[in-house]
């Protein structure tokens, strides 16, 4: 099949872009004509006049901008436009053509474009109607897909038959962007509503369509195609953004469907070939002379065709592709990309070659995301075929390292169409990839992000599992896999996860294989087979970690979602997969019973084993026990469970244990009964032990470490238990109360015993309360309860003066929750009967607890290291205990349980600790500031004087705002506080200033937010505060000065935009008012006129960046087929740029494009200049009155250059 190429064409009609293309490709200059120009004879007027529509001659070519400048064809009135959109075309029939050539009326230019638009007409009906035209007016047909076209580009103008005759291509495009005067930025492929939604796709369409209805007549015409591919080329290369996006639209789905009718052409060539093979090898009596001429005629004109669709397809190439691929909007790049790679797919014989792979290739370092997810796509369509990736193995060779470093890419779709297209590479190219590509991906797995993960997962599955557990295939059904097969497959999984020490927990690589491997990890009894068995060769870490793997495929088959912090973004399951779902849980349900006492059983004595295990309870439809009739296996199941929490005390074990307790003990099921009853037992027992050994200890004067640790362990097991249940009727109160008033009075009873005691005290007020709040309680109920309340505020306030931290923490968070509990919002929701519960802490109370979070919460911690060290682990621990008690600290302040005044303890380390406790103090400030803002205003203020005071204390006022602290009290600061500044006087006898007075600094950096009228007021109250502070009056004291100067009204004008941010328009011409000309002076109005950014236009500039590549492109750009673009012939002259640096001189330039220039654009929007040019006579302009504007921002919103270099990419 022949490749591309630009040939002159044996046939009568040639096409002018290709007879132009014929030796060399020309060069496409911007400073001619925007399009292909190409060389033209005039038509013949007597065959014009006479209405012939024939094809032209070789000698006759034309092209958009001289056959329709020379045609003398009388051409009728145009029709005013609809000012109503038109949902079909007209029918056949309505433009009727009289005498020669002169039509009845000429239709609306914007009949296609509102049939198009409004999508409700079949597209090759509309192009048939469309032929119909043009085959009665070639020029008229013509000039109406122009004007179709134009109006697609989101443009108002209109090509008339007068412009054709007396303008050239570039003259057109010229007046037509003259036109172009919306200043909105939208034009139809990007405008917003439900009007525009589906425009493009029709768009498309139309294209498609149109060249379909053509490949058989007109596309050979010479006319038609020709223009419209130089039009589109001209549209493709303008500084109008609409015109070079919808023009390069139409023209890369121009060239798609003209690969299509090539593809077609090549393979009519080759039955053609058949054919004359066959009918020449016949004998000399069988054989047809006038069957071989006629195939003979047929093979040349199929070869004409061919050679006139290549030559249009080269002119797009090298005249739209070439420049736009790397145009400096990404859409356009998108676009570009998706085509070259459909014309890969489609016509890989021509196009899948090293020099048009190598644009893909460079794009995949693009800095868009739309755009690097076009070039995956494409290559996915070629990879994903074993038969084209033989002619991908030099490309592979030298993208491969990007196409595998793509794998980390900031965008989670991007990511995960490389992980997709890798899989495709290891599929389809044995031995591409290497171990080390692979290890750079292995890692994927346990990514947050579902998708990416799941990709990588698949990825996984394909290298390490797939070739050692390939599946067989049997009458073309696939047989059930061996128990040795998916005893492999688990050998294998375990082998990756624990050699690779990527991550500790296997719920995450589990949700990643579960889509490609699914029915492999569901294989629950191979699983539990070889948990089981006595001969397993497991080791220790193996058997963890396939109890994890067992338990995680449970939940992930029984809940359907991905472990905790992994994002899906889905809303839920469809009702396939809830049906699937609910099956899968009876199965695991109805196999796992009565294996889950043996599992017990055997890992009874391992805490990291038995906790998992009984995890699984979470995941079983328990009602299968009573329909299935499994009483049996309850009944071990619950023998199992005691023997567990008597064995164990480790909290894991204990709570997943209570769980399990609490998941059976559920009233509604007919076994109730007797989970009720041996809950009852392994109660009674664990009090009965704990009320032994609880009079040892309080008789005896000392306790040996075993004694200790069975009255800690029993203690854990009821608190574990206390909190899933209620164990009221057992009263542990008074025994655990009388325990812990021994420890603070004596201090005699160990931390160990402490701690769980305090719980369990705790659960035995929340569990009264309970009780109470969900009936008509007495009062004399409501004041026992109370007084038991108050009885452990007051022993948890002793304990938070202890010398463990440990036990002073949990003093703090069972303080800090009981006292939110018993808060007034107790009463709230009609619940008043429980007024008398509400408790008010004391203000010795609020003092402990604040003291408290000072001493352990605003503490410097040391440096985290790596993060996988031991002691890495222990400061991350630590750091979310301390914002665990911080944040109880703060709802006690929201919820009005302590004074808000107690909040600049914690608000004046907003800036210190930020990177720990930032997002709860902020939190924290919002909400407070919602509840009353002049409050938290003074609570603010108050921060800030404490602040300032603990630092005046310790450095003295001498150098004070050199300081790194003050830094951080400028940067807390929110509200003026003058009389604090001036509340002290100087020593007596002493020339300095008064020692607080450097706090106006910090207040003069919140000036600008304040309106001028208040400024005038503090500026006046400042000034009677000053005259009662002696001030020597050669010697003005500095930050007086400041905070004068920051509330001025020249510190207004320059500080009210520090940012530079637009102003509006009114504002910046119509000047200042009358008062403001009265404290401005000219100088500043003039600061104040330039520090306002000038709108950003619409249109932008072709102009070309020229800057050296770097190094590592240079190798890139070696052997680029594509001419380079040269400057655009409208240069700036030095006067012109000096005047149009300025803004002041952008609306002046109004008045001085041109006559035909429309009111809202600027002829700086279309001329071209060089960008680095501009950025620094833009930065010499406005360094003076923009300081935190950058100059190259003005510059690219100014002028920016259509055309990227390969650097940006």
């Amino acid at each position: 099949m022949p490749t591309l190429r630009s040939s002159s064409s044996p046939s009568s009609v040639s096409s002018p872009l290709r007879r132009a293309s014929g030796g060399r490709q020309r060069v496409l200059s911007a400073s001619s004509s925007s399009s292909v120009n190409m060389p033209c004879g005039d038509r013949d007027s007597d065959q014009t006049a006479e209405g012939d529509s024939d094809s032209l001659s070789a000698d006759e070519g034309s092209d958009f901008e001289d056959s329709l400048r020379h045609s003398v064809k009388k051409r009728a009135a145009k029709r005013p436009l609809r000012t109503t959109p038109v949902a079909k075309h007209p029918k056949k029939g309505s433009r009727m053509v009289r005498g020669h050539g002169q039509k009845d009326s000429e239709p609306p230019t914007s009949d296609l474009f509102d049939a198009v638009k409004a999508a409700k007409s079949d597209m090759q009906s509309l192009v048939d109607e469309w032929l119909d035209t043009y085959k009665q007016d070639q020029d008229a047909g013509f000039l109406e897909l122009v004007n179709f076209f134009i109006r697609s580009c989101g443009c108002k103008g209109n090509v008339t038959s007068e412009m054709f005759k007396k303008m050239s291509n570039s003259e057109i495009i010229r007046h037509l962007t003259e036109q172009f005067n919306e200043d909105s930025g939208e034009y139809p492929l990007t405008a917003p509503g439900p009007s525009w939604k589906k425009f493009q796709g029709s768009f498309c369409e139309f294209v498609k369509t149109l060249v379909y209805q053509c490949q058989y007549s007109l596309l050979y015409d010479g006319f038609p195609m020709d223009n419209l591919i130089s039009l589109l080329t001209g549209l493709s290369d303008s500084q109008v953004r609409a015109f070079r996006h919808t023009s390069t639209l139409a023209a890369m789905k121009l060239m798609t469907s003209l690969v299509r009718v090539a593809l077609q052409l090549s393979l009519h060539k080759d039955n053609n070939q058949r054919q004359y093979e066959a009918e020449r090898n016949k004998g000399p009596g069988q054989r047809a002379p006038e069957r071989l001429e006629s195939l003979l005629e047929k093979r040349k004109e199929l070869q004409e065709h061919q050679e006139e669709i290549e030559g249009m397809m080269n002119a797009l190439f090298r005249g739209v592709f070439v420049h736009r691929y790397r145009d400096i909007l990404p859409e356009i790049r998108a676009i570009c990309i998706e085509e070259i790679g459909s014309w890969m797919q489609s016509y890989s014989t021509s196009f899948l070659t090293d020099s048009y792979l190598k644009y893909i290739g460079w794009t995949l370092h693009d800095k868009h995301r739309e755009v690097r997810l076009k070039c995956l796509k494409a290559l996915k369509g070629l990879y994903g075929s074993r038969d084209l990736t033989a002619r991908l193995e030099l490309f592979t060779s030298r993208f491969k390292d990007r196409m595998v470093s793509m794998v980390m890419d900031r965008e989670y779709d991007v990511a995960v169409e490389a992980v997709k297209l890798l899989t495709l590479i290891l599929k389809n190219m044995e031995g591409v990839l290497t171990d080390a590509d692979c290890e750079g991906i292995y890692p994927v797995v346990y990514a947050s992000n579902r998708a990416l993960a799941s990709a990588a997962g698949e990825f996984l599955y394909w290298k390490l599992f797939y070739p050692e557990y390939e599946t067989k295939m049997v009458s073309g059904r696939e047989r059930r896999r061996s128990p040795r097969a998916q005893r492999t497959f688990f050998h294998l999984l375990l082998s990756f996860f624990v050699e690779s020490e990527l991550h500790n927990h296997a719920a995450y690589l589990v949700d990643s294989l579960w889509d490609c491997a699914g029915s492999q990890l569901k294989d629950w009894e191979s699983l539990t087979s070889l948990l089981l068995e006595k001969d397993q060769n497991l080791d220790d870490v193996q058997e963890s970690t396939l109890i994890e793997i067992l338990v995680s495929s449970v939940r992930q088959a029984s809940e359907g979602h991905p472990p905790v912090g992994r994002i899906t973004g889905r809303k839920g399951l469809t009702p396939k997969e809830r049906k699937i779902q609910a099956d899968d849980k009876v199965k695991l349900t109805e196999h796992l019973i009565p294996l889950l006492p043996q599992l017990l059983a055997k890992f009874s004595a391992d805490a990291e084993k038995v906790a998992p295990l009984l995890q699984l309870l979470n995941y079983f439809d328990l009602n299968i026990y009573c329909t299935r009739r499994l009483e049996k296996h309850l009944e071990l199941f619950l023998q199992q469970l005691q023997e567990v929490v008597v064995k164990h005390a480790e909290p894991t074990v204990l709570e997943a244990g209570a769980h399990a307790l609490y998941l059976l003990c559920n009233p509604e099921f007919t076994f109730f009964g007797r989970v009720d009853f041996a809950r009852s037992q392994l109660v009674d027992l664990l009090s009965d032990r704990f009320q032994q050994e609880l009079e040892e200890l309080l008789q005896s004067s000392f306790l040996d470490e075993d004694e200790v640790y069975s009255l800690a362990a029993t203690l854990k097991r009821l608190s574990a238990f206390y909190n899933a249940h209620d164990l009221t009727r057992w009263e542990l109160y008074e025994p655990c109360f009388r325990l812990l008033r021994k420890a603070v009075d004596t201090g005699e009873v160990p931390h160990q015993v402490m701690l769980p005691a305090l719980t369990l005290v705790y659960f035995s007020i929340l569990w009264t309360l309970t009780h109470l709040s969900g009936s008509g309680a007495s009062q004399k109920q409501l004041l026992s309860l109370k007084d038991r309340m108050v009885a452990f505020c007051e022993l948890c306030q002793s304990c938070l003066s202890d010398v463990a931290s440990e036990i002073q923490e949990q003093a703090f968070v069972l303080l800090s929750d009981l006292l939110l509990i018993f808060s007034p919002q107790m009463i709230v929701g009609g619940r008043d009967f429980l007024r008398p519960l509400v408790f008010f802490p004391e203000a010795t109370l609020q003092s402990e607890l604040a003291s408290f979070l000072m001493d352990h919460v605003f503490i410097q911690p040391g440096e985290l290291g790596s993060g996988h060290s031991q002691e890495d682990h222990l400061q991350i621990e630590q750091l979310h205990q301390r914002r665990r008690l911080l944040a109880g600290f703060c709802k006690l302040l929201l919820y009005g349980v302590l004074e808000m005044d107690a909040a600049s303890d914690v608000f004046k380390h907003y800036n210190k600790f930020y990177s720990d406790y930032g997002d709860i103090i902020k939190e924290t400030l919002t909400r407070a500031r919602q509840i009353d803002r002049s409050h938290c205003s003074r609570i603010l203020l108050l921060s800030l004087k404490q602040l300032y005071t603990e630092l005046l204390q310790e450095q003295g006022p001498q150098g004070l705002n050199e300081l790194p602290a003050f830094s951080e009290m400028r940067d807390l600061a929110r509200r003026e506080g003058i009389k604090f500044s001036l509340s002290e006087s100087p020593p007596t006898g002493s020339s300095g200033q008064p020692p607080n007075l450097a706090f106006l600094e910090l207040l003069a950096e919140f000036s600008p937010r304040l309106f001028h009228q208040d400024k005038q007021l503090l500026l006046s109250y400042l000034e009677k505060c000053l005259q009662r502070v002696s001030q020597a009056p050669d010697c003005p004291w500095g930050p007086v000065t400041t905070y004068c100067h920051s509330l001025s009204p020249v510190e207004n004008t320059v500080e009210a935009n520090p940012q530079g941010y637009p102003r509006s328009k009114k504002r910046r011409t119509e000047g200042p008012s009358r008062q403001q000309r009265e404290d401005i002076s000219s100088s500043q109005e003039e600061s104040l006129q330039l520090n306002s950014i000038p709108p950003t236009p619409t249109l932008t500039s072709t102009a070309i960046k020229r800057r050296q590549p770097l190094g590592g492109l240079e190798e890139m750009e070696e052997g680029s087929p594509e001419p380079e673009l040269v400057q655009s012939s409208q240069p700036l002259s030095g006067n012109q740029r000096s005047r149009l640096s300025s803004p002041q001189h952008f609306r002046t330039l109004l008045n001085r494009s041109g006559p035909g220039l429309g009111n809202r654009l600027t002829r700086l929007s279309l001329m071209e200049e060089d960008e680095e040019e501009i950025q620094s006579e833009l930065s010499e302009e406005w360094q003076d009155t923009d300081k935190h504007s950058s100059s190259s921002e003005h510059g690219l919103d100014l002028l920016d250059s259509t055309e990227m270099n390969l650097e940006d990419l």
